[in-house]
């Protein structure tokens, strides 16, 4: 529990890190301050765990009351404010994200039950769904999307976003199912196509693109509607498919060429990245609160794998090739450092340490003091991690300031 000192307003205690540590009294505590909230911005405290849902009432009720000086709208004082000054000063907002959801044991129930919920409409379908016939399969589909909507939208209703995303995203996760039921009810599936829906978790196959194309599509339009950044997920998803079943629709064969599916998948990762990046920016740049939600999070990871995946499967015959792509990784690991996204630095360093791996298998295989010079090494990077950690949010900024211009939000907040 945090105690304020009324005497030093800006002295919280240590016993837990918070976002408010940093602030002092001069910056947010002088009586000239104002700042003009909505109701979504309380709901956003409490999201984050900044008060609790009884407290948020009590306060917004005292605040909001009719007459009152602090209501802004209806029976509340009008503010004019000049339209320049207006945009003067929405350039001059904070490029951020909102929080996200805590890692509490509420939270993880809610992700743990919908995960199942999800499996069992996608990688657990049985085949006794199939008895059904193709009519009833889209049925069932149809009830549960309209289902799995509705208490979304009763979820939301209620201030909790967390639940009401996955159950959202369920809905999406439909989509792919009632396409194929449909096409097969009007007699559209190809007849030498996959026979069984549970395939298309399983099966590389290009006949999959109608379903997921028209997943994309659903999603969109879902997201546009809920503005839930769990319902990425399944976009994330769709499109590491779409990679897939792209490559083996343009080999125009049989089997499987891994090679031609590898390069494939760097080009859909480089893509990805940068559909992450547009969203990334949007959000940052965003004014309103439900707008800076980390929508970009899930198209970041997959796209990350994607490209550093399909670039790790390719094998440089020369060590020039192989030095080439360790210091890739490296770049990959400042990458990550710079905007924030330990994805990349992950996998950066995953790159980074099987080159070394090839160096004392490969290169160094028969050399006595390389085991000593890799011990040290990996001392090193010990060493290098606290260091790093003391001087963390100073080389995030050195880092940050060699993006573009363009680029430089993504290193905020």
């Amino acid at each position: 529990m945090h105690v304020m000192n009324p005497d030093n307003p800006d002295t919280i205690a240590t016993a837990e890190d918070t976002r408010w540590e940093e602030t002092h009294a001069e910056d947010v505590f002088l009586p000239s301050v104002r700042v003009q909230l909505a109701w979504r911005d309380v709901e956003a405290a409490v999201e984050a765990g900044a008060i609790v849902p009884a407290a948020a009432h009590a306060l917004w009720a005292s605040w909001a009351a009719p007459g009152t000086p602090t209501r802004v709208g209806p029976d509340g004082p009008r503010r004019e404010v000049p339209l320049a000054p207006l945009e003067a000063a929405r350039s001059q907002l904070p490029a951020g994200l909102a929080p996200g959801p805590r890692f509490s044991f509420t939270n993880t129930l809610y992700y743990f039950g919908g995960m199942l919920a999800i499996g069992a409409m996608t990688l657990f379908m049985t085949l006794g769904w199939e008895l059904f016939g193709p009519w009833g399969v889209l049925a069932l589909a149809l009830g549960y999307m309209v289902g799995a909507l509705l208490v979304a939208n009763h979820l939301l209703g209620r201030g909790l976003p967390t639940p009401a995303g996955i159950l959202a995203t369920l809905a999406v996760c439909l989509v792919p199912l009632a396409v194929w039921a449909l096409q097969n009810g009007l007699g559209l599936w190809p007849v030498d196509g996959p026979s069984s829906y549970r395939d298309y978790h399983r099966l590389i196959d290009w006949r999959w693109l109608t379903l997921e194309f028209a997943t994309l599509a659903a999603a969109v339009v879902m997201l546009w509607r809920y503005r839930l950044p769990f319902m990425v997920m399944p976009v994330a998803v769709t499109l590491w498919y779409l990679n897939m079943d792209v490559a083996h629709m343009l080999m125009a064969k049989d089997g499987f060429d891994w090679r031609f599916t590898r390069d494939v998948s760097v080009v859909f990762g480089l893509f990805t990245c940068a559909v992450a990046v547009w969203v990334d920016l949007r959000t940052r740049l965003a004014t309103e609160a439900e707008d800076r939600q980390d929508f970009a999070f899930w198209l970041y990871l997959f796209g990350a794998i994607m490209f550093w995946g399909g670039l790790s499967m390719r094998d440089s015959h020369s060590e020039l090739g192989k030095v080439m792509y360790a210091l890739l990784n490296v770049g990959l690991v400042f990458v990550g450092a710079a905007i924030g996204r330990r994805v990349f630095t992950v996998l950066g360093a995953l790159g980074v340490a099987g080159y070394l791996g090839h160096l004392a298998y490969r290169v160094f295989a028969d050399s006595l003091l390389f085991p000593f010079a890799l011990t040290l090494l990996g001392l090193a990077v010990v060493a290098l991690g606290i260091w790093w950690q003391r001087h963390e949010e100073a080389l995030q900024e050195r880092f940050a300031s060699w993006l573009p211009a363009g680029l430089k939000a993504l290193a905020r907040g």
